[in-house]
């Protein structure tokens, strides 16, 4: 997956390669991302993992995650699904 950082130093993940993840067109994609159905999360690494990040993205029931070294680059990544708060009563 390609990822790079704009003049913030946010990430910027490819739409395509991103909607292909979730089983979605890029078109697809992009309506979910107008309608704030996407959730973002970045985590920087401690310790001995003070050069890596942890890149999460929600969509519905499902949570994208990828593992990112010091230069950026996809380490490991995964698919998964994720409890619905409304089930934990």
């Amino acid at each position: 997956m390609q990822i790079s950082r704009d003049a913030n130093g946010d990430f910027v993940l490819a739409s395509p390669e991103l909607a292909a993840r979730f089983g979605l067109s890029d078109e697809e994609l992009r309506d979910r991302l107008r309608a704030k159905l996407v959730h973002s999360t970045v985590e920087r690494g401690e310790g001995e993992d003070a050069q890596s990040h942890r890149l999460s993205v929600r969509l519905g029931n499902r949570m994208w995650r990828a593992i990112l070294d010091s230069n950026n680059e996809v380490v490991e990544e995964e698919l998964t699904f994720v409890r619905s708060s409304l089930s934990r009563r």
